[in-house]
């Protein structure tokens, strides 16, 4: 498991392609924790919409 996701929101584009702006980061809650995660935004999506991902894994790193 990650030990953190990407909180990102999806804008439409000119051309009609959906991109993912990053807006936050999320962490899985303590296991003591009566939530699943904790969320933390650096920006506010206007669209009101929230996309969560795994990061990606970069090259020659080990999941």
């Amino acid at each position: 498991m990650s030990k953190f996701y990407n909180v990102t929101t999806p804008v439409e584009g000119s051309d009609g392609v959906t991109r993912f702006n990053r807006v936050g980061v999320a962490f899985p809650a303590k296991e003591d924790s009566k939530a699943i995660m904790t969320i933390e935004l650096f920006a506010t999506p206007t669209n009101g919409k929230l996309v969560i991902f795994p990061p990606k894994q970069r090259e020659g790193e080990q999941e």
